[in-house]
């Protein structure tokens, strides 16, 4: 009996660590689905994407999936910060410190997995840029986010359009600085999905409700991106030196792309919170518990990449050759299992335990100060 109450009690615990106080399980399966979106995007030989032929479906992650990770971002900042009852005053101050210096972590990281030379564009100094400039939103309502996020979205592709233009990207020196401005994943536009994704976070999406209304919402704007904005409005403008700005394609980019990829994300994220609201969310622990950790997922896959890829050839890394190997299911199922077993008998990742030890180092100072605030 005692046996029995000791293994139930040990148990729970290591539930806990997924399904406690003060973590959004809903968040953390968009997070899993996003790595593994990535993992799919990086892995897999898709076909271009047609809505109404559907062997080509899974092609959906291309794009979609790192602006997920994105619109993700700000959803992480927002309950960082609060949730829907924004942090203000020393309790402001303490979390902007901490999330500049995730920041800086985010982007060391970054910049080293760009050394391992794979032929994938790495997010990671985007990501850390795009954390740096939702700073000062930090204290902005849903509906003022929303806004700039909609802004954002329809006025930035053309100015991104424009640069990417710009001679001095294949000069001497212009993939570096592409590399560690991300601007593969041009921050101008991006900040777009954080600002979007903190709008989510500040609004109680857990509640089916609202998660039903995120989902509408998301739908609806997914089709105007895609179809009315990505299809007729390219069209319209195509032989229009700005047609590109406009387009829906995934990476372009574009208006389209924004608000389609935009919509797209959020009805994913108010989905997995309509799931994680039913007991179905324990089925999904697997994928909760890659949402919870990744950074360490993101990164093992890289590393795991550039020890297994073929020898590079004369003009670089040779990706088709890679993926000729199949090694999508093993590195899914090898992330998976690994995240599952982590989670539960350790806790936080590596890497996030790392970067939160050294955020809270960093702001020990600060801290002491908020609490003779208090």
């Amino acid at each position: 009996m005692a046996a029995a109450a000791g293994l139930t009690g040990w148990i729970s615990s290591r539930r806990a660590r997924l399904d406690g106080h003060g973590r959004e399980p809903g968040v953390d399966l968009a997070r899993g689905l996003a790595v593994i979106g990535m993992f799919a995007a990086h892995l897999l030989d898709t076909s271009a994407l047609v809505w109404d032929d559907p062997e080509t479906w899974t092609d959906v992650v291309n794009g979609r999936s790192s602006i997920l990770f994105a619109t993700l971002a700000g959803v992480s900042l927002a309950l960082l910060t609060g949730g829907a009852r924004p942090a203000d005053g020393a309790r402001l101050r303490e979390a902007r410190i901490r999330i500049a210096v995730r920041a800086v972590w985010v982007w060391a990281l970054g910049m080293l997995l760009v050394q391992l030379q794979t032929p994938v564009l790495v997010i990671l100094p985007a990501y850390a840029i795009l954390f740096l400039l939702a700073l000062p939103a930090l204290r902005l309502r849903a509906p003022w986010l929303f806004a700039l996020a909609a802004f954002v979205a329809v006025t930035m592709p053309f100015p991104v359009f424009a640069i990417n233009g710009w001679s001095g990207w294949g000069a001497p020196g212009g993939e570096e600085l592409a590399h560690a401005l991300g601007w593969h994943y041009p921050f101008l536009l991006w900040i777009a999905f954080v600002l979007a994704g903190l709008a989510v976070g500040r609004m109680s999406f857990s509640r089916p409700l609202t998660a039903g209304l995120l989902l509408v919402a998301g739908i609806v704007l997914a089709g105007i991106g895609y179809g009315v904005v990505g299809r007729w409005g390219a069209l319209a403008l195509a032989d229009s030196l700005w047609g590109g700005a406009l387009s829906g394609a995934a990476h372009s980019s574009g208006v389209g792309e924004a608000l389609g990829s935009g919509g797209f994300a959020i009805a994913v994220i108010a989905l997995c919170a309509l799931l994680c609201a039913t007991p179905a969310r324990w089925l999904v622990l697997p994928l909760r518990a890659v949402g919870a950790m990744p950074l360490t997922a993101y990164t093992a896959q890289l590393v795991a990449w550039a020890l297994l890829q073929p020898a590079p050839q004369p003009w670089g890394p040779d990706i088709e050759a890679f993926r000729a190997t199949e090694p999508f299911w093993p590195f899914t199922i090898a992330t998976i299992v690994g995240c599952t077993l982590w989670s539960l008998f350790v806790g936080r990742g590596p890497l996030e335990w790392a970067m939160m030890a050294t955020a809270r180092l960093a702001a020990r100072p600060f801290a002491a100060t908020t609490r003779r605030d208090r």
